[in-house]
């Protein structure tokens, strides 16, 4: 079913505040899946549809559970407890020292 928002664009996909809880996660699951094909491959405007629709199932997800479990490594604070010598250790890896490019 298409619907149009305010700025008169076509959005695809169900009101995230009409689906159950288990089509949400289903949406939610299938968005990301897609995520890297659309961010790499996708016209500007596909990309941009799908950010849209990013935000608005997750934006729903949170408003349904503002009390959802967190991993205490997901935190910063958790992040910080995995690096060696704490915050002032550089990134390893692809993107750290070493890896070419600008500064490497």
């Amino acid at each position: 079913m298409d619907e149009h928002d305010e700025r008169g664009t076509t959005m695809t996909g169900v009101e995230p505040g009409r689906l159950d809880d288990q089509q949400l996660m289903k949406e939610l699951e299938t968005i990301h899946r897609t995520r890297h094909d659309t961010l790499l491959y996708g016209s500007n405007d596909a990309l941009r549809v799908h950010n849209e629709r990013m935000a608005q199932l997750e934006g729903e997800y949170l408003r349904r559970n503002p009390r959802r479990s967190v991993s205490p490594g997901r935190t910063r604070d958790g992040a910080r407890e995995r690096m060696p010598s704490g915050r002032d250790q550089a990134p390893v890896g692809k993107w750290g020292p070493g890896a070419g490019g600008v500064g490497g």
